[in-house]
């Protein structure tokens, strides 16, 4: 008789993470928003010289679909639509002396315009 042994479930990929610095700056963001806010929701939009763009806005509620991110105390929120462009992202802070904005480490970016406001990305591919 032959036995088989139980697979071990597979554990699903964290689809962006943030930095200490990124997950202090959104605290800090939404601790400061007017309303009620569940948490920040990233994604991309068609636009801009590269192609595409990153958005972010606060989230009233969570939409069905959204994949959620909990990464250091901090909730993420991301579009289906836009889960494929940012699968593998990490989320930092820059800073400087007359600035700080958040950036994108997304492994998918192809190309980015020269004035930084665009990126072109490839969907992940899943399983590759």
């Amino acid at each position: 008789m032959e036995t088989t042994t139980p697979k071990a479930p597979l554990r699903r990929m964290q689809a962006m993470r943030l930095t200490d610095a990124a997950a202090a700056r959104v605290r800090t963001t939404m601790e400061a928003a007017n309303g009620a806010v569940v948490g920040l929701r990233v994604g991309v939009k068609n636009g801009g010289c590269a192609g595409m763009s990153y958005t972010m806005e606060y989230a009233a509620a969570i939409n069905p679909g959204d994949e959620v991110v909990e990464d250091k105390g901090v909730k993420i929120l991301i579009d289906p639509k836009a889960l494929l462009f940012l699968l593998g992202t990490e989320m930092d802070v820059k800073e400087d002396k007359f600035s700080s904005s958040f950036v994108f480490h997304n492994p998918n970016e192809t190309a980015a315009c020269g004035c930084g406001e665009s990126v072109a990305i490839t969907p992940a591919k899943i399983g590759a």
